[in-house]
């Protein structure tokens, strides 16, 4: 089922308020949502599994460690079942500014379903490494 696409768009900005604000709970995960990150256990390549995992081993350090967030543009797929939302990211304990990329795949209720966090971790695991 697809979603109108003004819903999607709402839905991407609205997740990168909740993580610049550091509110977990105003994001509509569903309850087996499935997150692919960087730096996750196990990179991009070992998903994530559920909602309360995705708070305890994911969310838990991103309150004290984002300073600012900044939406680019959203995007929303042809069918209207997905959405790719482009941020910035300020850290200021590294420090660094990440440029993001998240794309939610969400289901006929709303609840995102599937996530998948795109960014250079470089910035992050190994700071200076333009230098």
């Amino acid at each position: 089922m697809s979603h109108d696409s003004q819903q999607l768009h709402q839905l991407a900005r609205n997740y990168v308020a909740s993580l610049g604000s550091g509110d977990f709970d105003s994001i509509p995960y569903s309850e087996n949502v499935e997150l692919r990150a960087p730096l996750c256990p196990g990179g991009s390549a070992v998903p994530l599994i559920g909602r309360e995992n995705l708070r305890e081993q994911w969310w838990a350090p991103l309150p004290e460690m984002v300073s600012g967030v900044e939406v680019i543009d959203s995007y929303v797929n042809e069918n209207q079942s997905s959405v790719v939302v482009e941020f910035m990211l300020r850290i200021d304990s590294i420090p660094c500014t990440l440029r993001v990329m998240d794309r939610f795949v969400v289901d006929e209720e709303g609840k995102i379903t599937s996530q998948e966090n795109f960014f250079d971790p470089r910035d992050v695991t190994n700071p200076g490494w333009k230098d």
